[in-house]
């Protein structure tokens, strides 16, 4: 048997695994990757600043007595509902009725005195009229009298003063509404003035927030929000800026703020809720726009979307113009139309002209069965 050369051999070989690799190419498809498309939005709430806060009461008071002493008893607690007049707390009023009675005793001693200097007058106004007595002694009398009406006037406003402040050791509360804290027990001594309870009154409810020094002039007082309770998910409710702090906070660098909430909301204080606002903003925000995720790193690391051709289903990196991001949603002022099909989702595992199966969110195909990828 005359043998086979080796170069014969290998180009046999060869041959073969082109054909067998032709075949694999012409008989076996890479099927498309799936992807989830969806059209560019209308703008809306895109841009929009969403910042944490809580809901508090429009009229906060820090209720205090207005004497001193030792609290003897508190009749409310946290969460407690009052209404106005109410007794809250009391103070030992041992002393304070003392020195009530202390000013009894004054304003009896000086009538007594008024009493002694007008019959005196009188008795010298007669002699006076006799002749009996000189000009100079009635006008003592006179002068005497109307010092002892005096000490009596002060004595009976020392009365006043002290039945105020024995009635001073009952805190009552000024209006309806709901103690939102406390900050003293029973048997502690209190000084004039410290607080003892918060007052939440009833009536409008707002919500305290935070504004950054950094974009604080897209704000101001008067500008429309929309308030969501960490509760109520899904629900805004319609709001407005009341009042915005004059200076920043030293240490955080951020300005308080107010958002005063419209209407008849069913809210409960110290609520957890997000406030959302569009800032000053300009017409080109209300453009189109995409999901976060929907947003890719391009060439020269410039914003891009994964634009899909409906009749190919291959792709293409189209560079974006962005707005201001928001919290899901970025504004899209170039680059894009609303009827667009973009990936939303996925986009960082595409290469460029890749074969792809679009399906929406209900995981529906669109255009299509997808041509098949070699």
């Amino acid at each position: 048997m005359r043998e086979v050369p080796g170069k014969a051999i290998h180009a046999a070989l060869a041959a073969l695994l082109l054909a067998l690799g032709a075949c694999s190419a012409d008989d076996a498809t890479v099927a498309p990757r799936i992807v989830l498309a969806g059209h560019p939005q209308a703008a809306g709430g895109a841009g929009e600043q969403a910042f944490a806060g809580e809901v508090r009461a429009r009229e906060e008071a820090a209720l205090s007595f207005r004497v001193g002493g030792k609290l003897v008893q508190r009749h409310v607690d946290v969460g407690d509902r009052v209404a106005r007049g109410q007794l809250l707390a009391e103070l030992d009023p041992g002393d304070l009725r003392l020195q009530a009675q202390a000013a009894q005793a004054n304003l009896a001693a000086a009538q007594a005195e008024l009493a002694r200097a007008s019959a005196d007058r009188a008795r010298y106004q007669a002699l006076s009229e006799g002749q009996l007595v000189s000009r100079s002694a009635l006008d003592a009398q006179q002068a005497a009298w109307a010092a002892a009406s005096g000490q009596v006037r002060a004595a009976r406003a020392g009365l006043e003063v002290a039945r105020n402040q024995a009635a001073y050791s009952r805190l009552r509360a000024p209006a309806a509404g709901v103690i939102a804290a406390r900050h003293a027990e029973a048997g502690q001594v209190l000084a004039a003035g410290q607080p003892v309870f918060a007052l939440a009154a009833d009536g409008a409810r707002e919500v305290a927030i935070a504004l950054p020094e950094s974009s604080i002039t897209r704000y101001r007082v008067g500008q429309p929000a929309t308030v969501e309770l960490w509760s109520g998910a899904g629900r805004r409710l319609p709001a407005r800026i009341r009042e915005i702090a004059p200076a920043a906070d030293p240490q955080t660098r951020t300005y308080s703020a107010r958002v005063a909430l419209q209407g008849d909301a069913a809210v409960e204080l110290g609520q957890s809720a997000r406030v959302f606002l569009a800032g000053s903003g300009t017409a080109r925000d209300a453009a189109l726009a995409v999901p976060l995720s929907a947003v890719q790193r391009g060439a020269k690391d410039r914003p891009a979307v994964w634009v899909i051709d409906p009749t190919t289903h291959r792709l293409h990196l189209t560079p974006v113009l962005l707005g201001r991001y928001g919290e899901d949603r970025v504004p899209v002022h170039a680059g894009v139309r609303a009827s667009d099909w973009i990936v939303v989702a996925g986009g960082h595992l595409l290469r460029e002209g890749e074969v792809v199966a679009p399906v929406d969110r209900d995981n529906r195909p669109l255009f299509g069965p997808a041509p098949k990828a070699r």
